[in-house]
């Protein structure tokens, strides 16, 4: 959420902010001014009315000493305080409705992000090729026709999509023998990489959240149409928390960065890094027709997740370390990628600045996201109240309490990064090598070779 001193004083500047993002500040502004003029005349006005009721109180008091008739100025105050308490109310109703229209601004982009209105005005900002190519393959001159994820699986008996849409309809796959262990080998790769070597502290989240926590990080209210609502007891409803209600988590994202809520850490605390393996849930919502064939857009996958608690003044630094750590992971792999610089219409609510890792696909003949990093600068610890105490002291007094900066990542999808893989690494006699750091994870094994305990799927 946004600072509202800071709308207020940039007014002129948030809008041209919210234009960049492709939005009409008429519209997501609305009466902001006449709103908030009417909030500060309100509170304005009690407090010179609660000036006045106090100084009638000390009149009285002398009267009433003096043992003289004080019944006029006891209904003067009467009168006094009804009209402070109707300013109040009014103040209150107009300052309810400023944290509802601010609920509802995105976050402004940096100056550095490129101004564009979609994906395609994005800007690349490096690519590595993968270092040394698969056996038999290159993306610039392939020895023989790639083939896609889906078929790749299918055909090694390592991905099941039939037998997936039967338990719990479509956009979910099952992974059996190798194809299975090879999951489990790259969440145990990605995370040991973070915690041995980027200085990452493993934590395990719960895999449900209630709807502060989504509100924390920014994803209710406006995109409650993408999460999984569980049917218990509890609701949302226009702000309204309750206890008992139970989202899945779309990200370990939300449920790592609200442990800190409403709380105030030490300036020495900073910067805390974390790193989390959990599954995802999306109902991936207006996206009905798009990716259908195998494992892109799918409603559970499961993701490392890289989140950071930092100093303001680090931020931008941080962002540019999570990105190379999560980059680590590809360049470890041997998985060519580019990293790309969104522009202010692609970028997320919350998100200050964003860097897409995209993977190359030569099955599908295109690059992939597989990573998010983002900057949310103080917009998610605003909304989840998370702050810092700065150390030292301002002319004999301690500072106060200042919003810290948080920032994510993909450190990486590891569904994406399985895919990628096969992909990658296919060969021409249909099985697939292994990377050379996944090989510890898999048992030794080098290659993945056709399964033969799943059939064809279909129902006998």
């Amino acid at each position: 959420m946004l600072d509202l001193g800071y709308v207020r004083a940039n007014l002129a500047l948030v809008e041209d902010k919210l234009r960049a993002r492709g939005a009409d500040p008429a519209v997501m502004l609305g009466d902001f001014n006449a709103i908030d003029r009417e909030r500060r005349e309100a509170i304005t006005q009690a407090e010179t009315l609660k000036a006045e009721r106090n100084k009638l109180s000390d009149e009285i008091a002398k009267l009433r000493r003096a043992g003289q008739d004080a019944s006029a100025l006891t209904e003067q105050t009467k009168s006094l305080k009804a009209s402070g308490d109707a300013l109040e109310t009014a103040a209150a109703a107009a300052d309810e409705r400023l944290r509802q229209l601010m609920q509802t601004l995105p976050n402004l982009p940096q100056d550095s992000v490129p101004v564009g209105k979609s994906e395609q005005d994005n800007r690349v900002e490096k690519t590595w090729d993968g270092g040394e190519k698969p056996t038999g393959y290159t993306p610039a001159e392939p020895a023989f026709s790639a083939l896609p994820h889906w078929e790749i699986g299918e055909r090694l008996g390592i991905l099941d999509f039939e037998r997936a849409a039967k338990i719990s309809g479509s956009r979910f796959v099952v992974h059996f023998g190798q194809g299975a262990r090879l999951e489990r080998a790259l969440a145990n790769f990605m995370l040991d990489l973070h915690t041995r070597e980027h200085g990452y502290t493993e934590v395990l989240p719960p895999y449900m959240v209630n709807s502060k926590s989504l509100f924390g990080t920014g994803q209710l209210p406006k995109f409650a149409e993408d999460l999984f609502h569980c049917d218990d007891k509890g609701s949302y409803e226009s702000g309204n928390f309750q206890d008992g209600d139970h989202w899945m988590i779309p990200t370990a994202e939300v449920p790592v960065t609200n442990l800190f809520r409403d709380e105030t850490l030490d300036e020495s605390q900073l910067s805390t890094s974390f790193c989390a393996y959990t599954p995802c849930f999306r109902s991936e919502a207006g996206s009905y027709g798009k990716d259908v064939r195998g494992m892109i857009r799918q409603h559970q996958f499961q993701k490392v997740e890289l989140v950071k608690f930092v100093h303001p003044d680090r931020s931008n630094e941080e962002h540019e370390q999570l990105t190379r750590d999560a980059e680590a992971v590809l360049e470890r792999l041997g998985l060519p990628y580019r990293r790309m610089l969104l522009c202010t219409g692609d970028m997320g609510f919350s998100s200050a600045k964003t860097y897409d890792l995209e993977v190359w696909l030569p099955g599908q003949k295109l690059y992939r996201e597989i990573s998010s990093c983002s900057n949310f600068e103080a917009f998610q610890a605003r909304r989840a109240n998370i702050r810092f105490k700065p150390a030292g002291s301002a002319q004999g007094k301690a500072k106060k309490p200042e919003f810290l900066h948080t920032l994510n990542g993909s450190g990486l999808a590891v569904g994406r990064t399985y895919l990628a893989v096969l992909e990658n690494f296919q060969q021409a006699d249909g099985t697939v090598r292994i990377p050379d750091a996944l090989v510890p994870y898999m048992n030794g094994e080098t290659v993945i070779t056709p399964q033969n305990h799943t059939g064809s799927g279909k129902a006998r």
